[in-house]
């Protein structure tokens, strides 16, 4: 016999193990659960359409063969883990029905002990809706700003280390929030995974004032949390200030440092020919191509992003402005020595 239980009584004692297919897993999961599919794709697009039809008992027996198959294969993965970890190990499907209870059942009477999400991974996405209004309704941002490639990642890392709490939703939504901000890290998250991602940080704040990068609401393909946005405009906000030299060091390693950065910086910059003249488009490919990395970046800052930038920036009354002649982490102390004479 399995035991269900809901989210919050296993979040910080679970290893959860999404039995859904790799397609559900890939568009949105539970961060760091590990999948574990009892159907392929197609599998559950076949079964799925017994069920449609009526077919109740073909639907089941496709199931049962299916899995059956996977069961020894399953079986050794689910003996590493218990090995691995002291945690209790819990599956989750969709809803919290046919996958999830089999696979807690099967291998429960097998002597692996198995729970299951209750409501599986639909419960676990309302709680994600509800707490992230609930956690951000206690928070105060301090919103640091900067034209590109002022190291805005890079102080955010620095105040990390530092024992600050911190947002990052660059790395929630796996995309830098440019136009070209996915070169060098592949597919921006779904919707439902970054707020899946922001909840997870968020979760584990242990103060109320949030170091965060100023953002457009939207970065690549996905959207702030209106509530989360609105708060971050009235928090305070922090401007930081490096010369071009600088901001060109720190996007060179940004953008080259994986395989196929060229190729994908190019085709990123064609699609620029809204905001650039396209002779000038031809000119930029062509210093790419000579390897002339360093042009191409200041070009594109003094010419597209920094009018863009500071278009909106230029709302912001800021409560501290730093950066010059200064290192990274110099640039964190002295933020930190701000927040710690100004909000306590």
């Amino acid at each position: 016999m399995f035991i269900t239980l809901p989210y919050e009584q296993l979040k910080e004692k679970g290893i959860f193990i999404d039995v859904r297919t790799e397609k559900e897993y890939l568009e949105s999961h539970i961060p760091s659960a590990i999948n574990i599919p009892l159907f392929t794709n197609d599998e559950r697009i076949e079964i799925g359409t017994a069920y449609k039809q009526n077919c109740v008992d073909e639907a089941r027996r496709l199931g049962v063969k299916y899995a059956s198959k996977k069961m020894p294969e399953i079986f050794e993965k689910l003996l590493l883990l218990r090995g691995e970890h002291q945690q209790h190990l819990v599956a989750y499907c969709a809803r919290g029905g046919y996958r999830s209870t089999f696979f807690s059942s099967a291998f429960s009477s097998i002597g692996i002990r198995v729970l299951k999400l209750e409501g599986g991974y639909k419960s676990y996405r309302q709680h994600v809706i509800n707490r992230l209004i609930e956690i951000n309704h206690h928070l105060e941002y301090i919103v640091i700003h900067g034209n590109t490639g002022t190291g805005k990642t890079e102080i955010l890392t620095e105040l990390s280390k530092m024992g600050c709490d911190v947002l990052d939703l660059e790395g929630a939504a796996n995309h830098r929030g440019s136009l070209l901000g996915s070169i060098g890290l592949g597919d921006c998250e779904s919707q439902k995974q970054f707020e899946s991602n922001l909840y997870d940080q968020m979760d584990k704040f242990k103060t109320s004032h949030i170091f965060v990068e100023a953002e457009s609401r939207r970065i690549g393909n996905v959207m702030i949390p209106q509530a989360i946005h609105d708060r971050m405009k009235k928090g305070k906000h922090i401007f930081i200030d490096r010369d071009i030299k600088q901001r060109i060091e720190i996007i060179k390693k940004d953008y080259t440092s994986k395989l196929n950065w060229k190729e994908e910086s190019i085709k990123g910059i064609k699609t620029l020919v809204k905001y650039i003249p396209e002779s000038k488009i031809d000119e930029l490919v062509e210093e790419l191509e000579y390897g002339n990395v360093e042009e191409v970046i200041e070009f594109l800052m003094l010419n597209y992003y920094d009018p863009l930038y500071m278009n909106k920036s230029n709302s912001y009354k800021y409560d501290l402005k730093t950066g010059l002649s200064m290192t990274l982490e110099e640039i964190a102390r002295r933020i930190l020595e701000w927040m710690n004479q100004n909000t306590y």
